[in-house]
């Protein structure tokens, strides 16, 4: 049997070890074969030695991309502790261009990082803090590095947050910049700034109002469209018929804020009504445990929660906050 195991080429060395020590240390240790070939590596030899090969070379892996070092104890432990469970991908680190590990805080996350790898489109509610854009900007970002897509394209409302921001001077990007700086922040954490504005000059990375994906079919591409309780219900089927072949698209929103006339339901809550049981859409919802901020945080959205619901409660007309 023989299977290939792709490396990450910018970790080669670290991973075989001084004078491919490493791998010497799997051949004698598993009775495998293994060859490298640029950014692979071939494991032949009987199936089950083979598969516990893959299986430990994917932990070293892990482990050097996690501590940034990788030595003999190391590989031999991953060797002797015997096969470990299955585990599901998203229980596995999630690399980007920074070679920063960004791996889930609690259960709520972990959930949200599984539907967004099982499905093609997610929708995510929550409140502020759970890292609801943070981690779908972090799988966007992942699957770029892997080249499983060949661009991102980061969108958002731009709906004033309860107060008038009147006429802004410049340019086009220089008047939407305020409405999608928290995706730019999102974005920076996880490549540094030379490479994120490549990518930008070449359009691998969009950054843009909703109003500009009208008419476009993406493909191949990693969709994320962020404070979607803002959309109203035409604006939201416009961005979900967007979707094109090999893509993937993330709708991300806290549905106690929205920022629409009172009138007016949110597209993002009308879409989960009406999509929520088709397969290949999943539906996550972040809860108040899932905030990674601040401590403060928590309280704070609970004492809001709770002014909320005593409104309810005595009849208490109110927007949601």
């Amino acid at each position: 049997m023989e299977v290939t195991v792709q490396l990450d080429p910018d970790k080669q060395l670290e991973l075989f070890g001084p004078a491919d020590s490493h791998l010497r240390l799997l051949r004698r240790s598993l009775g495998v074969q293994i060859t490298a070939r640029q950014s692979d590596l071939r494991i032949s030899g009987a199936d089950a030695s083979v598969h516990r090969a893959a299986e430990v070379i994917d932990q070293m892996q892990k482990h050097l991309l996690k501590y940034r070092q990788l030595t003999a104890d190391d590989v031999t432990e991953f060797v002797e502790q015997g096969p470990t469970p299955g585990r599901a991908e998203t229980d596995q680190a999630i690399t980007v261009y920074s070679n920063k590990v960004i791996e889930p805080s609690t259960e709520g996350q972990l959930k949200y990082i599984e539907t967004m790898l099982r499905n093609d489109v997610t929708f995510c509610t929550g409140p502020a803090g759970t890292g609801k854009t943070y981690l779908a900007v972090a799988v966007a970002v992942s699957m770029l590095k892997k080249r499983q897509i060949r661009r991102i394209v980061l969108a958002r409302p731009a709906v004033e947050a309860g107060e008038k921001l009147g006429f802004l001077p410049g340019d086009i990007a220089a008047k939407v910049n305020p409405y999608l700086r928290p995706l730019f922040d999102a974005i920076e954490d996880m490549m540094d700034f030379g490479q994120m504005r490549k990518f930008m000059e070449l359009d691998i990375i969009e950054i843009i109002p909703l109003a500009f994906m009208r008419g476009r079919t993406l493909n191949e591409a990693a969709i994320i469209c962020d404070e979607a309780q803002n959309t109203s219900g035409l604006q939201m089927l416009m961005v979900l018929t967007r979707l094109g072949h090999g893509s993937k698209m993330i709708i991300t929103g806290d549905v106690t804020q929205v920022d629409l006339a009172a009138n007016q339901k949110s597209g993002m809550v009308e879409a989960i009504e009406i999509l929520g049981r088709i397969g290949g859409i999943g539906v996550v919802e972040l809860s108040q445990q899932d905030i990674v901020r601040h401590r403060l945080v928590q309280d704070i959205v609970e004492a809001y929660r709770t002014r909320q619901e005593a409104r309810g409660r005595t009849g208490e007309r109110g927007r949601s906050w």
